[in-house]
């Protein structure tokens, strides 16, 4: 929500000439009308206010990114207003002379929310102007987080949210829902041609304690969606993150390695260091503090927990070819890098309008690529902190990024249902591959760029030549066969 950072660019010479602004406007606005409550008990803030605030204004005004110099995240620093011109938006026991009960109500601008999002419903807006007039007063108790509890999710739920593609391409791997389906490459002898590879389900990765309720084995990975994945660099082990836990396989045996815990939510972006001596891991509530965590793959030994390193959810890792440093993109639209392992930051970069859903390196460690649902590719240089180059194309969010190897080539998909091969060096597309029928949330591609998979809303694994772009074979949920 954006509303605040307009805020701080209207001259409040007082509320009077700014209501006559107003009336010279062409458009009318409509105002949200207050309603009778019948309301006994005082408006207390973080039983009664901070909730609308953290549903429909925390995205922008709140942690480190605060548009327009106004974080709503606490009561502090909401009572201190815009701190560029000293803005007081709400003036204690006046509620009709308070501009943030006023343009709520939507009747000055800038209005808040914009048209582009939801309004404050009526009986919000009389909680807020309600302990306005009463005072504003601070809170006078404590919040405490609701403790979320996840449930086996239907079997119709079959997204494809992760695939990884083993480095010599003879291993594909995708989530579906919370499954996990391992796919392995067989030598074919088709008649009158040469031999080729084809791709078979080869079984699906379960963990024993997930049970349904009746006690009855459930056959899945994790109990939640299966949120991200990454095959270390030698291919033999396998990170599966989903809700409050990341999991550590042996590709060859299936057998569970490591499980780590102490998350707060989602595990949505998971990465090897180059040796594999290093596990990334990246999630965390939406509108709160993005998690970034540094884990030793051999013992799973927490190393280091980056605190406050994103305000918003951590959707992607990676490290840097010389494994030095660790790059993030998050939901507060920054890329961040910080030293590894002491997970001291270094710089950010900043200049995406949305989620920050890809990063990647160049093999000489001096260019870092994003990829966010703003649409746009950036590329920036990592020594100056500037930005190289734009790279659009896709017509709607890109979901994912990934580095083909030790080149300048990275692939992207998007929700405008297409991935793209691109160079880094020019800023050029090299190729597009198509064929899906949805929204496409992950990619995942062999170390020679020669096999290249995505995961689709529809359940679909798409298997592509990377080379020529040609689509080889679909990988169907019912390819899947349920494990025994």
């Amino acid at each position: 929500m954006r509303w605040f950072s307009l805020l701080l660019f209207v001259p409040l010479l007082g509320m009077g000439s700014i209501s006559t602004a107003q009336d010279n406007r062409k458009e009318e606005l409509q105002p949200i009308p207050t309603v009778d409550l019948k309301r006994n008990a005082p408006v207390e803030y973080n039983t009664d206010i901070a909730p609308i605030f953290e549903n429909k204004c925390f995205v922008c005004h709140s942690g480190k990114q605060t548009e327009g110099d106004f974080d709503i995240s606490s009561y502090e620093k909401l009572m201190k207003g815009g701190r560029k011109r000293g803005t007081k938006v709400v003036v204690p026991g006046k509620a009709e002379e308070s501009f943030l009960f006023l343009s709520c109500a939507r009747r000055i601008r800038p209005i808040m929310p914009p048209k582009t999002e939801p309004p404050l419903t009526p009986q919000e807006l009389t909680l807020l102007k309600l302990w306005i007039d009463q005072g504003a007063k601070a809170p006078t108790t404590t919040r405490v987080r609701a403790r979320v509890v996840v449930g086996l999710p239907p079997a119709l739920v079959k997204p494809v949210r992760a695939v990884a593609v083993g480095p010599d391409g003879k291993q594909i791997i995708a989530s579906r829902g919370n499954q996990i389906h391992i796919y392995v490459a067989e030598k074919k002898q088709e008649a009158g041609k040469k031999e080729v590879l084809d791709w078979v389900y080869q079984r699906s990765l379960v963990d024993p304690n997930v049970k349904w309720p009746d006690g009855k084995p459930a056959g899945a990975a994790h109990v939640s969606l299966v949120e991200s994945l990454a095959i270390s660099p030698d291919g033999k082990m396998l990170a599966s993150g989903s809700f409050q836990e990341v999991i550590l396989w042996e590709l060859a045996s299936g057998q569970i390695r490591q499980r780590l815990t102490g998350f707060t939510d989602r595990v949505t972006a998971l990465a090897f260091s180059g040796e594999g001596k290093y596990l990334a891991t990246g999630g965390g509530p939406p509108s709160e503090e993005g998690e970034l965590k540094l884990f030793d793959t051999a013992s799973g030994q927490l190393i280091t927990e980056i605190k406050n390193a994103h305000s918003d959810t951590v959707f992607a890792l990676a490290f840097s070819p010389d494994g030095k440093y660790l790059a993030s993109g998050a939901a507060d639209k920054f890329v961040k890098v910080f030293e590894v392992p002491s997970g001291k930051f270094v710089k950010s970069f900043e200049g995406h309008t949305h989620h920050v859903m890809g990063v990647g390196w160049t093999p000489d460690g001096k260019r870092l690529i994003s990829g966010s649902a703003d649409n746009i590719v950036k590329v920036w240089d990592f020594d100056k902190g500037e930005k190289i180059r734009d790279m659009p194309g896709h017509q709607k969010q890109i979901t994912a990024l990934m580095m083909v190897g030790k080149t300048p080539q990275f692939l992207t998909v998007s929700g405008d249902a297409t991935a793209r091969l691109w160079n880094a060096d020019n800023g050029a597309t090299i190729r597009q591959f198509s064929g899906a029928g949805d929204f496409l949330y992950a990619v995942g591609v062999s170390s020679d760029g020669a096999v290249v998979a995505t995961g689709c809303e529809d359940g679909l694994v798409r298997l592509y030549d990377g080379k020529t772009g040609t689509l080889v074979k679909t990988l169907a949920p019912a390819e899947a066969a349920p494990p025994k």
